[in-house]
This record gives C-alpha cells, structure tokens and sequence, in this order.
C-alpha cells in the first residue's frame, strides 16, 4: 500500500479519496481501537470514535486547510480520537476509571477551535438523527427549504394547492424537528457542556 505524507492525507480526506481514507484506517485504526478496548469500549465504539475523528479533521481542514500543517497528522488523529472517547465515557459517566493511555497524543492539539469543531460535530450529529426520523414529506420540504428553495417553488413540487400550505407544513415539520431534538437527553448533555 501507498505511502502518503500529512499534506497529502490532509488534501485527501478533503477530497473524501477512498486510497486516503483506506490509509488512513490501515495505518492508524488498530491503535485506537487497542485504546477504546483497553478504556472500557468495544470494536463498534471504536469505528464510531475513528470515524467521527475523521468528520472533526474534515470540518477544521475544511474551515482552514492550513489549520494542521505544522502538526503530524498521526499525532492529530490520536489526540482527537483520544479526546472523543474521554468524552465518551464521561457521557457514561464511568467515573474513576483509569485510562490505560497506549496513544500517542499532545495536548495542545486542543486548541479553542478544535473544541468548537467537536462542538459542531455533536450538534449536527444529534440534529441528522432526529432530521433521518421525521417523515419522508417533512424530510423533503426541510431539504428544499435550507436549499432557500422559494415557498411557491416548494408548494409545486410537493403538490400542495398553495404556497400559503406550504408553509404551513414547513412550519410543523421545523416544530417536530426542534421538539425532538429539545426533548433528546443529548441536547440537555451539549447544552451544559456549552455553558
């Protein structure tokens, strides 16, 4: 398998390049998941945290795509993977457990954007679970509405007789969607970590 320096990994997962991202979980995920199995965790918590570490790399790349050119990229990954399942596992709220720390991480690789970049990361999270379980029509008319899809446009499209429903229907689906999400003990967990 082919070799590829950080800038490369950077641009690559940028990309979504399957090679990369196929590096990427050939080189680096047996460390992590030895890490989340020796940390109270099992093989799909593992995949879940690695695979969330790679949306939080996404999303600072893509903010700023010269945000992790002085750090190894390997470096970066363990930190944030690391940093998600100590997360993790205070949401579990397994207290006093010692971590077994068979990573290799730095810890000013958490910088204030990096808190707000997993901060992100759970909101949206949390706002696509409740979003893929709203009904296929609400689905829709949310999806064309953040598309600033025009009301009238929306109306015709769905088949509704007036823009005037349309909104309407717009309306409930964004109620539906906000008291689901309020009502998710996520929510209140994302809100005290805000504060």
């Amino acid at each position: 398998m082919k070799n590829f320096t950080d800038e490369q990994i950077h641009k690559g997962i940028l990309r979504n390049d399957s090679l990369v991202l196929q590096f990427i979980y050939k080189q680096f995920f047996y460390k992590v998941s030895n890490f989340i199995r020796n940390n109270s965790g099992n093989d799909d918590d593992a995949s879940d945290i690695f695979q969330e570490a790679i949306i939080v790399i996404f999303r600072k790349l893509k903010d700023d795509t010269k945000a992790l050119e002085n750090r190894p990229f390997h470096l970066y990954l363990f930190s944030v993977c690391r940093f998600l399942w100590l997360k993790q596992l205070e949401k579990r709220r397994i207290e006093n457990e010692k971590v077994n720390d068979s990573l290799p991480y730095q810890e000013d690789n958490y910088d204030e954007d990096f808190f707000e970049t997993v901060s992100k990361n759970e909101r949206y999270s949390l706002y696509q679970k409740h979003f893929r379980n709203l009904g296929t029509d609400c689905q829709k008319i949310m999806q064309l509405f953040f598309e600033k899809v025009p009301l009238k446009q929306i109306a015709q499209m769905m088949g509704y007789k007036s823009e005037k429903y349309a909104k309407k229907r717009k309306y409930k689906c964004k109620e539906l969607l906000i008291e689901r999400i309020k009502q998710d003990s996520q929510y209140k967990k994302i809100l005290e970590d805000d504060t």
